[in-house]
């Protein structure tokens, strides 16, 4: 009676651990809970950016820029509110999306593989590259890696700008972000500083808030994406927002207004 017992008990719990491991399966062997259910039910979703002209930066208060306003038109199609977050330290960009203090991280981000590693990244939405800022009247004579190999350069912890400059064997001086190595450039603290072409094409020569300073040249090319996290269904909804927006002429109109080029 005992042993009969203990097989009832037995064959009850291999039931219990089937239906267990089934509902856990069906994605090799884990589950992602929706995001884009999370999201609505939060009510709003959560941001990661820099302050970086022209994708995301303030003017009387509010954010506004390209990126600013592509969130906006995507949170209007899930039904929720946009809660912008700026990021502490650029370089820990996927331990903070990792973490879920945000959602996502939009900001002009360029895809590399350590975003491919350690996010769900969305289709490429625009093209971009690293440039090189230099005062202006020293720009137009620096052109070669060979001219600028004994200065040194801002550039944004954890950034492609980082990168480019590594990788060009280039003197660089990490800082907090973009808007703050055109800072070091511009006071003298650093020779210059290494940047989003986006950003050098909307703060940097005549006309701008650093008239002072130029584009000496082109370190390397690279595209934007959006990350969320992995395995996020939100990425495919982003996707599928981001075509949409393209076709209706609403994208080429945003990339005007914020002097963005699109490149096909």
């Amino acid at each position: 009676m005992k042993k009969k017992s203990i097989a009832i008990i037995m064959s009850v719990l291999a039931v219990v651990l089937c239906v267990t491991l089934a509902a856990c399966g069906g994605n090799g062997g884990s589950q992602t809970a929706s995001e884009l259910a999370k999201i609505k039910e939060a009510g709003k979703i959560v941001v990661g950016i820099t302050d970086y002209k022209p994708m995301n930066y303030q003017e009387d208060g509010e954010w506004v820029g390209f990126d600013t306003e592509l969130t906006y038109a995507f949170a209007e199609k899930l039904g929720v509110e946009v809660e912008f977050v700026v990021l502490a330290d650029w370089g820990k960009k996927f331990l903070d999306l990792q973490a879920g203090t945000i959602d996502c991280v939009w900001n002009g981000m360029t895809i590399t593989d350590e975003a491919l590693n350690n996010s769900s990244v969305s289709d490429v939405y625009l093209k971009n590259s690293q440039v090189v800022v230099l005062p202006a009247d020293k720009a137009a004579e620096l052109t070669k890696i060979e001219d600028i190999k004994d200065l040194s350069f801002a550039v944004e912890e954890g950034s492609a700008g980082q990168t480019a400059g590594n990788d060009n064997g280039l003197k660089t001086v990490a800082v907090k972000d973009q808007a703050t190595a055109l800072l070091e450039a511009k006071s003298g603290a650093c020779d210059g500083c290494i940047i989003d072409k986006t950003m050098a094409d909307a703060t940097v020569g005549a006309g701008t808030s650093y008239a002072d300073l130029a584009v000496a040249m082109t370190l390397s090319t690279e595209e934007f994406g959006i990350s969320f996290r992995k395995g996020s269904d939100l990425t495919a909804e982003l996707n599928t927002f981001l075509q949409e927006y393209k076709e209706s002429g609403e994208f080429n109109k945003l990339a005007e207004k914020y002097g963005v080029t699109v490149e096909e």
